[in-house]
Parts: C-alpha cells; sequence; structure tokens
C-alpha cells in the first residue's frame, strides 16, 4: 500500500514565456463528476478555459445512461449542467475517447491541468462456474438497454421465462425489480426506449427475487427504492419471516437511516399476510437474505436454468456487527433470467495510468502521482474513478467539488505563464468528426421531437452513427 507521505509535494509548472497565462483545463468525462468540477473550476478562478472531453456524441453519462426512466426528478440536475455548457470558459467534445482517439500524454501536453472523471465502465463479476450462461446478464448493461446506451442497444434479453431473479441488493438491483415488474402504462410516459418498452410489454416475468448475501441490515438500496417497489401496483412483496428474527429487538439502536429502512421492512413484513389475500396481484416480489451464489445452473441449450445458492449465517455477538459465514447447506432456486448487480469498476483507458485492485485510479485527494512529469500539465482524478463506484450523484457532488478545489489550489499558485492550446484546433486537422455543444443541442432536440410524438419526454438516439449524422445537420 502507498503511503500518504510520497504524495506531498510542490506542485510548479514550468513555462517559458511571458505572454498572458490562460488557464486551460481538460474533463475526460462528461459526467456528474465532469459536470460537477468544471463547475467548481469556473465559479472559483478568475478566469480559465475548459474543454470536457466525452467518448460518446451525447453528455451527462450516467444521468443519461444510469439514472432508472421512472426517476426523471433525477435528472434534473441536466438543466444546471446544460447551463454551464454554454458558459463561454466551457467548450464540449464529443465523440473523442482517451486511450483510442487520443492519449493521455497528449492531452497533458496541451493542458495546465487534465482531470480524469470518465467513471466505471465495466461489471464484476462473481467468478462461478457457468456465469457466461445465456440469459445470466450483467446489471449495468440491462440498464444500459433499456436506456439506450448505443453499447447495450441490441443486447439480447430472454424475457420468456415467468422467475428471475437479480444478485444483489443495491439501488441498481431495485432499479431493475422495479421495471420489469412495473405496469407498462407507467413506463409508457418515461424516456424508456421504444425496443425496451415493446420487449418488457411482452414479458412473462411474474416472479422476481433479489438475493442478498447478508441480512436486513446490510442491504445497500435505500428507503425511496423500497418504498416504490413496495408500491408497485398489482405487485406484492413477500419476506421470509426467519430472515427478521431478533431484528425488531435492537431496531430501537440502529443509526437514524438505517433504522427508518429497517421499520419499513418490518412494517411490510407484518402486513404481507393481509396484502397476500389482494387476488389483484399478478407478480410477485422476493427479497431472500443469507444466500450467496455458488454456481449457476444451465439446461441443454446453454441457458440458465436456476442458481446453487450457498446458506449464510451471521456470527458474533452483537446482530448489528455481526459477519456473514458460509455454511455447507444449499438450495437450488428455479429462474430463468438472472441479472448480476454486484457492483462496477473502472477501466485503465490509458496504459500510462495506475489502478488500485479495486479499479480507481491511486491518487492522493485527486492528485495523481507522477515522478517524472516536465513540462506535462498536472493530473487529477475525481468521481468514481478516484473513489471506486460508491455513493449516489450528491457523493460524486462532494467529491468532484473537492478535487476541483485542488485544481484551484494548484493553478493559483503556479509560476506559469505558458499559454496552452488545447486539442481542438488538432483534432480538426486530424479529420476526426467530433460533436460540440451546438451539435448536441441538435441531437437533443430531435430526441425530444422523436418523443413526443409518442407521448414521451424524448425517445433516444441510440446509434452513434445517427448521432453524428444529426451533429454535423444544418
Amino acid at each position: 500500500m502507498l503511503k500518504t507521505n510520497i504524495f506531498k509535494r510542490v506542485v510548479t509548472f514550468r513555462c517559458y514565456t511571458t505572454s498572458k497565462w490562460l488557464p486551460r483545463v481538460c474533463v475526460v468525462g462528461a459526467g456528474p463528476a465532469g459536470f460537477y468540477a468544471a463547475m467548481h473550476l469556473v465559479k472559483h478562478l478568475q478566469s480559465v478555459q475548459i474543454d470536457i472531453i466525452e467518448k460518446l456524441p451525447v453528455p451527462f453519462g450516467l444521468v443519461r445512461y444510469g439514472v432508472a426512466p421512472d426517476h426523471p426528478e433525477v435528472k434534473n440536475v441536466i438543466n444546471q449542467f446544460s447551463k454551464l455548457a454554454n458558459n463561454k470558459s466551457i467548450n464540449f467534445i464529443g465523440n473523442i475517447a482517451l486511450g483510442k482517439d487520443i492519449d493521455l500524454i497528449t492531452l497533458r501536453q496541451h493542458y495546465d491541468a487534465v482531470l480524469l472523471t470518465y467513471g466505471a465502465e465495466e461489471d464484476r463479476h462473481l467468478g462461478i462456474e457457468n456465469e457466461c450462461a445465456a440469459n445470466v446478464i450483467a446489471a449495468r448493461n440491462f440498464v444500459g438497454w433499456y436506456n439506450g446506451h448505443p453499447q447495450h442497444k441490441d443486447l439480447e434479453v430472454d424475457l420468456s421465462g415467468e422467475t428471475a431473479a437479480i444478485i444483489g441488493q443495491g439501488n441498481v438491483a431495485l432499479d431493475i425489480a422495479r421495471i420489469l415488474l412495473s405496469p407498462i402504462d407507467l413506463l409508457k410516459k418515461t424516456d424508456i426506449t421504444e425496443n425496451s418498452l415493446q420487449a418488457i410489454s411482452q414479458s412473462n416475468i411474474k416472479e422476481l427475487y433479489l438475493i442478498g448475501r447478508r441480512g436486513p441490515l446490510q442491504v445497500a438500496f435505500t428507503i425511496k427504492e423500497l418504498r416504490e417497489q413496495l408500491k408497485l401496483n398489482g405487485c406484492r412483496t413477500i419476506w421470509r419471516e426467519n430472515d427478521f428474527i431478533g431484528i425488531a429487538d435492537i431496531i430501537s439502536s440502529l443509526p437514524r437511516p438505517r433504522k427508518r429502512l429497517t421499520e419499513l421492512m418490518l412494517k411490510s413484513l407484518n402486513e404481507q399476510n393481509e396484502n397476500q389475500q389482494n387476488m389483484t396481484h399478478t407478480k410477485s416480489f422476493y427479497p431472500i437474505f443469507f444466500r450467496s451464489p455458488n454456481k449457476f445452473l444451465v439446461n441443454d441449450n446453454g441457458h440458465v436454468s436456476g442458481i446453487e445458492l450457498t446458506c449464510n449465517t451471521l456470527e458474533g455477538d452483537k446482530l448489528e456487527n455481526q459477519k456473514c459465514v458460509a455454511t455447507s447447506q444449499k438450495e437450488i432456486l428455479s429462474c430463468d433470467l438472472v441479472f448480476r448487480s454486484i457492483g462496477y469498476k473502472s477501466v485503465q483507458a490509458d496504459k500510462t495510468l495506475k489502478l488500485n485492485p479495486n479499479g480507481s485510479v491511486i491518487n492522493d485527494n485527486g492528485r495523481v502521482l507522477d515522478d517524472e512529469d516536465g513540462d506535462l500539465g498536472k493530473l487529477y482524478v475525481a468521481g468514481w474513478l478516484s473513489t471506486s463506484p460508491v455513493g449516489v450523484i450528491v457523493n460524486t457532488m462532494g467529491n468532484a467539488f473537492q478535487v476541483a478545489k485542488n485544481i484551484c489550489s494548484d493553478l493559483q499558485n503556479s509560476n506559469c505563464t505558458q499559454v496552452k492550446d488545447g486539442i481542438q484546433s488538432m483534432l480538426k486537422s486530424s479529420g476526426k468528426q467530433f460533436v460540440d455543444w451546438q451539435g448536441w443541442e441538435k441531437i437533443d432536440q430531435y430526441e425530444v421531437t422523436q418523443g413526443a410524438k409518442q407521448g414521451k419526454p424524448r425517445e433516444k438516439v441510440t446509434s452513434i452513427k445517427k448521432m453524428l449524422e444529426i451533429s454535423a445537420s444544418t
């Protein structure tokens, strides 16, 4: 493990001209972390020029492609980001991928500071038998599919079976459950893609299991998402009473957020016998605890047919501090579809980056160590790329603001006067088509217009080729 003191160094910029210096910053990744960092830089630096580079032709990252379609209020932050993007100090450069269209050394040659905020692009794996079986699907891919991400638009999802399971108990897992179990009329009013809407409207899924290896006190989902799930029309929630033994006795000692969430689970558990008598329910949601997937079962066609689960137990004196331990007992859960929702990890977009085992870039408060930087711009990292994928948008905002604060301090304390030119002229001479903010606004207007024809907020363009055609249109 690296010691913190190796990061303690004086940040200097070696420059050789006396012309007026306008600090130029490159932000790689146009998601929440990138926009929030840019917002702080514009607000706290007297003058700055910021280029926001994004590998897709369109901005907003996980706000556009990760937030559930039925959560439009979470996407309101796009209004703030759009206002910022119209600031004369900001340039959006879409359809430019780090490590493919441009490398990190080149960026650092053209900017005084480079901030990486490209997030976590890969799904974590369980590493168990038959994980690649048909219809074992990464949560990130499925979310991208119903949200219109170009990379996942052609995902093959077989919804013909009646039983599905989700491995993991975070908010993404509950998003998937809610999308699959919601009345189709509710989804029709959202910006879910038409292709996904049609597929889900023909789904035969009637039962969905939410599987967690630990107990009710360790669930990662929040109270808002659980409350929405419990209120779904036509869907009943069925808990296992044995999973909650002893929980009521310690609930008063829990921290307030955990206490409120646990109280809601207990309330639902106590009401479920009454709810089960409601014959209007056509779908069922089963949260089950203390189970870990041991292997996936497959049929003769290579299609998943079930999960062999290892039964776990808790050990320790205090219930809230007990550890989860696997036993020798196994259970079989028959199912036709499985989603793996156990978290994301970042990728090494550029070969010069050093990543921790959890996928985050090695850094100290956002500053990336580089002993031989020469005259290159300083390197920083923010968002999930710096912390690993944890928290929600408000956590990302706090992290981005803090890293941007460090960038401001470093730039203001530098003695640099050398003027750097950014990469736009270089991109133009290379012939690589990139999308500026005006190009994105054309795509945005096109999507809104197409959505209005179907009574939706927007119908997302899922083809990169089509995006580039629209952005270049007159």
